[in-house]
């Protein structure tokens, strides 16, 4: 049924090829890459008091006491903050005693905040604990094309002619 085929002695040296070179040069020098950035956590065992301040993400799952400015935040289901947020996105899931000022604010079912959010997009869901006010960004108006007449020249006009 299978045959064997006789095998020889004679061995062949192996060949050895060289890998392919790419197509495009090496730059000179090394292009610099910024590390991707990595959110920092608060784990829930930990406890800062003072403010923490960066330019990065933020995950608390422990307790600060102090405000917090980062670039962007999540407060997990067992963090807790007791002072100001600041952030561009901010999303809660545990508690902030304080104000949020945000971009983007999202209170999850599991959350409790006890302060005023200022924002452009406010989302919450159902089971989600707030109190406070709910303030909208104003944005600046449009500069009129000329200066507005003051008020007492508009009364004085109105009452000359």
């Amino acid at each position: 049924m299978f045959s064997k085929q006789a095998k020889s002695n004679k061995k062949t040296p192996a060949r050895i090829e060289p890998l392919p070179t790419p197509m495009a040069a090496a730059p000179s020098e090394p292009a610099r890459r910024a590390p991707p950035k990595v959110a920092s956590l608060l784990s829930a065992d930990l406890t800062i008091e003072g403010g923490v301040t960066g330019e990065g993400e933020l995950q608390i799952d422990g307790v600060v006491k102090g405000d917090v400015r980062v670039g962007r935040l999540t407060v997990g289901e067992t963090g807790h903050v007791e002072g100001s947020v600041y952030a561009e996105a901010v999303e809660v899931r545990g508690r902030v005693v304080g104000a949020i000022t945000s971009k983007q604010v999202r209170l999850y079912g599991t959350s409790y905040v006890d302060g005023d959010i200022t924002h452009e997009q406010l989302a919450m869901e159902t089971g989600a604990f707030f109190q406070g006010r709910s303030l909208k960004f104003q944005r600046p108006a449009p500069a009129p094309s000329q200066p507005a007449p003051h008020p007492e020249h508009l009364a004085i006009a109105k009452t000359a002619g």
